[in-house]
């Protein structure tokens, strides 16, 4: 498979390259600056420049000719301002679901947040994020040119991947080691009998490959 992944420079993003790379798929990683390139190459990954926040649909579009799959992994991250909560997390999302619908990928698997909900209250920092990834998510949710997923993880650790996880409807709270995340979205990527499901993610008891099975087709 080919597959682009944006935000490709994020934690979870260099995960999942250097696993997706390593079962021998093609994967290239969509960053906004150049000196990251050379991370993205040691993980694996073909580097793309290219800035979400001020490219346009045909130029997105044009690094996802000829991908099987795409997956939405920015973010504005942490430190940075209400504003761009807005144009990454939700607008440069739409974007880039946009731009796979114009150059035909069908199969997209979104990196959202537990709590995204457009009609979140609050006027925090993290309430702008929670809102701009459920308006995001609902953008996705409505169209029916991609064939998506959504993983909504808990608390994001850096503590070693288990792979031992729980992925359903509603987990409940709880942390998860970005390693695992990135195991699930390998999983995800090439599971296309969950296209239509938002699903949360912490860790659990169940293997990756077993957890991701167990709810394909619900």
């Amino acid at each position: 498979m080919r597959i682009v992944i944006a935000g490709g420079h994020g934690q979870i993003a260099l995960r999942l390259e250097r696993l997706l790379a390593a079962r021998g798929d093609e994967v290239a990683g969509i960053i906004r600056r150049a000196e990251q390139a050379d991370d993205l190459r040691e993980a694996g990954a073909e580097p793309l420049v290219c800035d979400l926040e001020s490219a346009s649909v045909e130029e997105v579009a044009g690094l996802l000719e000829g991908a099987d799959a795409a997956v939405f992994a920015a973010g504005a991250g942490p430190g940075s301002t209400a504003g761009r909560k807005d144009t990454v997390d939700r607008a440069a999302a739409v974007l880039f679901a946009d731009a796979a619908e114009r150059a035909g990928v069908r199969r997209y698997v979104v990196v959202s947040s537990m709590g995204a909900d457009p009609a979140h209250q609050g006027d925090e920092i993290f309430d702008a994020y929670l809102r701009a990834k459920g308006e995001a998510d609902a953008s996705v949710r409505a169209r029916t040119g991609l064939d998506w997923t959504i993983v909504r993880p808990g608390m994001l650790t850096n503590d070693a991947g288990t792979g031992l996880v729980r992925l359903e409807a509603s987990t409940g709270r709880g942390p998860v080691p970005r390693d695992d995340v990135a195991a699930v979205l390998a999983e995800l990527v090439e599971t296309p009998a969950t296209a239509g499901l938002t699903l949360e993610l912490i860790s659990g008891s169940a293997p990756v490959t077993v957890a991701v099975k167990s709810i394909a087709g619900n």
